[in-house]
Formats: structure tokens, C-alpha cells, sequence
């Protein structure tokens, strides 16, 4: 069973604030997932962007392709269809729209620059803008909570790495109009590539994760987030904090929703390991989905982060790098 963590404390600075933080790390060290609750987010606020995006995704197609990722150009923002992102190289049963942080545009500089917003529901952008301060709110929150777990300063990652973090906001939904052909997913097995993921899911279930006993069920809890640590904090870790495996299938017969909020070092954050002193370095890579280490980078968490996202999308990479 993953644990379920009352943050509360973490939040508001009380007294138990090393307990919510040994939680926190002894689930990273054990399945990497936890829940949280009473995580300080309004269930209100949470509801109305829950219909807006419903609202949006019933839409047809054209409607859709107005706020097309294309037309964000490097920015990387926007909708794209079911079969336009890929998971290993194949296709995901999922459409969606990816924010960022509310950025002008940057003539260079990729995954910088606006949102693209429908323009036929004006009230999308202001809830999807106050979702977004909320849970980078909340995200600095549980860093803390992730520095004071490692026995580092509780302000570790914000003074070297995320006082001005790399937000990543995506809304997914995964059809359930068409019957599941066997051996397909919604999201195929994969490890985030980031650092910490926080998930609001819907009550349709569908998400997995790989333990040591094998797939787990993490199905939604009301009231609660589900986070999980990504590649990049366990290289930080040096293996210590593991990132999990995870995976998606819609079997509920009605549309999916998904709300994953990534928060990441800043764009231009040299990334390196923290200082924790592990005996060495933990290496898994044999046994990893993809067989590849993530302890092999070096560079900046923009850099890295590029790198993953040109997989994800390989054509409007190509089609971003051609106007170069």
C-alpha cells in the first residue's frame, strides 16, 4: 500500500515537521509514491478546473488545434491529440495540454514563453493561473520537506535550485470511447524525468506502480495529491531515493482525467549531487525500464530536460529545430 502523509504540519511549520519528513523519505527510499492530504489546495478551485477541462477536451477536433502546441512554436505549450506524444517510442492513448510557467516569449530560449488558452472559455485562464501559483506553493512545501528528510537545511533545494523553479503543468485526458486493445496503454511504463511529480488524478483509477512484488494499484483517495520522485533527484540522491517505475490504462469506460504538476530545478540549474555523502553511487540501470543510467548526465537541468521532451514529441522537436 503506498503511504498516505499528513503534510499539514510541513505546511503551517509546527512542531512535527521532522515527522511528515522522515515520512517523506522513507517512502522515497521504500516506492517512491506517497499520497498526501491536507495539502492546503481548495477543493473548490480543484473542481472548477476539473470541468473546465471536461469542457474543453468534449470539444471537437478543430476547436481543439487552435491552441495547438505548434503554435507555441519552442515555448512547447498547448494541445495535442490522442497518438502525438510517445511513451518509449510509442504512441500514448491520451490527449492533452501542456503549461509552463506564465513566461513573454524568448526569441531562443526553448520552453519559455506564454500559454495558449482556448478563446471561446474565458474563465480557463485565470483558474489554470491560480492552480499554478497554488501548487508551486506546494511544491516548495514538500521540497522542504524532501531537504530536511536527506538531513540537509530545510531551504537546500530553494537556495541552490528551485527559488525560481521549472514548472511543467500538464491536463490529460485518456479516452474511454474506444474499447482497450491488449498490450496498449494510456501511459506505458516510465519513470518521470524530473524531480517531483504531484498528481491529481480523477476517481476512474487506471494508475500503477512496479514495486519489488510487482504492478500496485494506486487508485484516486479523496482529498488527496499522489507524488512521486523523478530521475533527476534520484541521481541527485545518488540512487539513495529511487525513481518508480509507473504506468497508465484507462479500463473504466469513460474519459480519464489526469492533472500532473512537475516541479523542477530552474532551466538553467547546473545540476549536481547533493551533498549527502552516499557510500556510492546506486546504480540500477539493468534493471531500469529503459536500461540507461541517470546518473550519466552532466549539464544543466535545461539541457536534460530538452533532451527528454524531443523524445516525447519527436516531430515538433524536428519542426522547432528546423526553423533554426
Amino acid at each position: 500500500m503506498v503511504p498516505v502523509i499528513d503534510i499539514d504540519s510541513l505546511l503551517r511549520g509546527k512542531n512535527d515537521t521532522a515527522r511528515v519528513a522522515q515520512e517523506i523519505g522513507n517512502s522515497c527510499r521504500d516506492s517512491g509514491f506517497f499520497y498526501i492530504t491536507k495539502h492546503g489546495i481548495p477543493e473548490v478551485l480543484i473542481t472548477e478546473l476539473e470541468r473546465l477541462s471536461r469542457e474543453f477536451f468534449a470539444k471537437n477536433e478543430k476547436e481543439k488545434l487552435e491552441i495547438a502546441m505548434s503554435r507555441a512554436n519552442r515555448a512547447w505549450r498547448g494541445y495535442f491529440p490522442v497518438g502525438q506524444e510517445l511513451t518509449s517510442g510509442k504512441p500514448d492513448q491520451k490527449e492533452g495540454i501542456y503549461f509552463g510557467s506564465e513566461l513573454p516569449p524568448h526569441p531562443t530560449l526553448p520552453l519559455h514563453g506564454p500559454n495558449l488558452f482556448p478563446g471561446k472559455m474565458p474563465r480557463f485562464k485565470p483558474v489554470v493561473r491560480e492552480y499554478l501559483e497554488k501548487m508551486t506553493q506546494l511544491g516548495h512545501s514538500l521540497m522542504k520537506g524532501l531537504s530536511l528528510s536527506l538531513g540537509l537545511d530545510g531551504n537546500y533545494f530553494w537556495d541552490h535550485y528551485t527559488k525560481d523553479p521549472l514548472i511543467l503543468f500538464r491536463i490529460f485526458n485518456y479516452p474511454g470511447s474506444s474499447p482497450t486493445v491488449k498490450g496498449t496503454w494510456g501511459v506505458g511504463e516510465h519513470t518521470d524525468y524530473g524531480v517531483l511529480t504531484i498528481l491529481k488524478q480523477d476517481d476512474c483509477g487506471g494508475l500503477e506502480i512496479r514495486t519489488k512484488n510487482g504492478w500496485l494499484p494506486a487508485p484516486p483517495l479523496p482529498g488527496t495529491f499522489v507524488c512521486n520522485i523523478g530521475d533527476m533527484l534520484d541521481r541527485m540522491t545518488g540512487g539513495i531515493y529511487r525513481s518508480t517505475p509507473h504506468r497508465v490504462q484507462n479500463v473504466s469506460g469513460r474519459d480519464r482525467l489526469s492533472l500532473p504538476f512537475f516541479f523542477d530545478p530552474n532551466f538553467n540549474a547546473e545540476v549536481k549531487p547533493l551533498p549527502i555523502s552516499p557510500k556510492s553511487i546506486q546504480e540500477d540501470k539493468d534493471q531500469r525500464w529503459d536500461k540507461k543510467s541517470v546518473h550519466a548526465f552532466q549539464g544543466t537541468y535545461g539541457e536534460y530536460l530538452l533532451g527528454k521532451v524531443s523524445k516525447v514529441f519527436p516531430e515538433l522537436s524536428r519542426n522547432v529545430l528546423a526553423k533554426d
